[in-house]
């Protein structure tokens, strides 16, 4: 499919009914998630895929799930599962400009498994859901597909939990309260707008 894609963006253009409301896309992404067990040297990646509805000329919606997967420490690797969704309001009313920017809000439901690398049974698990803030843009490749990048930082909204090594051992602890630890997330994304909806 990913190797379609520049026939699909090539194709027949959208046909837009009156404004950019109604606009339905769809796309995959990756993701590069910082601070994972609360260290920037601790780094996840992952995928995930979205669908975006446009409600107006300078609001979108955007409704995604994500894997991400990566090192808690040297002993310890994190698992978190995202599903949620988002509105960016772009700084410009034009359809298909080269580059178009937005902020954007979010909030998830997310699910986060730790485990032990020499002990798979050796897990602890904490859902919770997280808010957003970032921004990004749309780089343009044709009227129909585009390229996104976006960088925002996520806080949970809950316990949290994290890995401790101590005298060589491994050690979980789940703390209760909401926190403002987080995670500094990074998107790329390709996306193709589908139709025109109303």
């Amino acid at each position: 499919m990913i190797v379609l894609f520049p026939f699909f963006g090539n194709s027949q253009p959208l046909n837009i009914k009156k404004t950019q409301s109604g606009i339905f896309s769809t796309g995959i992404r990756t993701t590069i998630s910082t601070f994972n067990g609360g260290e920037l040297s601790n780094i996840g990646t992952g995928l995930g895929g979205q669908f975006m509805i446009q409600l107006s000329d300078r609001i979108n919606t955007s409704w995604y799930a994500d894997y991400i997967r990566g090192s808690s420490n040297e002993l310890s690797t994190r698992t978190d599962y995202h599903i949620g969704w988002s509105v960016m309001y772009y700084l410009t009313k034009k359809r298909t400009p080269k580059i178009k920017p937005f902020v954007m809000a979010a909030h998830c439901f997310d699910y986060t498994k730790l485990t032990e690398n020499a002990n798979l049974s050796n897990s602890i698990t904490r859902g919770s859901s997280a808010i957003q803030m970032g921004g990004g843009f749309h780089y343009n490749l044709t009227e129909r597909m585009d390229l996104t990048f976006v960088s925002q930082y996520m806080i949970h909204l809950g316990e949290d939990i994290h890995a401790e090594v101590r005298n060589g051992n491994l050690e979980y602890e789940k703390h209760k309260g909401a926190g403002l630890e987080g995670h500094l997330l990074f998107h790329i994304g390709i996306n193709y707008k589908i139709a025109d909806l109303w």
